[in-house]
């Protein structure tokens, strides 16, 4: 396949699953498997995180107006009844630093587990599971805005964040959607908080990982370095095309999304997070992954 061609089609997975609950992670490595695919090259390496920082900055241009509203009325919010613990941007980082610290003390069995998709398979799966029964039984909101989120409800979804950097296939946003259901938000503002989340997360996981990989103070020989990474001009244009592909694609479906929760639930997202689950644990067995 062209490398044009399959900077699309790579762009186009990225920016279509990272912000659905159906792991997005899950859906590159499986697409590397049906495509013969060895993302662990240097190029293809450096090129994964270049599309994930693609559909990252997605989020804050469809957030802009929000952010900017949320900058503003810091420390007391839009109502003036927020503090600096409770004002939205200061939920979203608590939940980050919650997040974050128990991911970089486990990093090395994270970095295990991205190699491995049988665990992306069972996460699949039981994920689906739990957001499908979640989604059923969790149907009296007592918040319908991330602005009246409380800290607790934060400090809630920031841990349960922590299972989709552990196992990949829970998915970030199935983690913090369901989480949020589960403590008393509506799917909209379960939703919009998990986004919001995203940002600091993705931002910071995005930029180490690329430290990791590109960083000339690291043994050249160390796995997954690929410093000197020497570009020419086709390996630039095929960045560049996965980038804004995966942008895109990512700022449609974050608006499609946000519509959708709106009116609909999240069953058939975990619908199919089981379908692709058993798939994947068929083919795993019969040595077609």
């Amino acid at each position: 396949m062209h490398d044009f061609l399959l900077s699309i089609l790579l762009g186009i997975v990225e920016g279509l699953t990272e912000f659905l609950p159906v792991s997005s992670t899950a859906h590159l490595r499986i697409a590397e498997a049906l495509l013969q695919l060895d993302l662990h090259d240097s190029f293809w390496k450096m090129y994964t995180i270049v599309i994930q920082l693609g559909a990252i900055l997605a989020l804050p241009v469809y957030f802009r107006e929000r952010i900017l509203k949320f900058l503003l009325t810091f420390p007391r919010g839009e109502r003036g009844d927020r503090t600096i613990l409770t004002h939205p941007l200061s939920l979203t980082l608590i939940a980050f630093v919650i997040t974050a610290v128990p991911a970089w003390a486990l990093k090395k069995q994270i970095g295990q587990n991205l190699e491995n998709l049988w665990v992306m398979a069972w996460a699949l799966l039981l994920g689906g599971i739990v957001m499908w029964i979640v989604d059923l039984v969790f149907t009296r909101p007592r918040v319908t805005h991330m602005e009246e989120m409380s800290l607790p409800q934060a400090v809630w979804i920031g841990a349960a964040q922590i299972l989709s950097a552990v196992f990949p296939g829970t998915s970030r946003s199935m983690s913090t959607i369901a989480a949020g259901q589960t403590v008393g938000l509506s799917r909209s503002a379960a939703l919009e908080f998990s986004f919001f989340l995203s940002m600091p997360t993705m931002v910071v996981a995005t930029l180490y990982d690329l430290y990791k990989t590109i960083a000339p103070n690291r043994n050249p020989a160390a796995e997954g370095n690929i410093a000197p990474l020497i570009m020419d001009p086709h390996g630039w244009i095929v960045l560049a095309i996965g980038f804004v592909i995966s942008f895109i694609v990512a700022l449609a479906v974050v608006a499609w999304f946000m519509r959708w929760v709106r009116t609909r639930g999240f069953v058939p997202f975990a619908i199919y997070r089981v379908i692709l689950g058993i798939v994947m644990l068929i083919c795993l067995t019969r040595g077609l992954l």
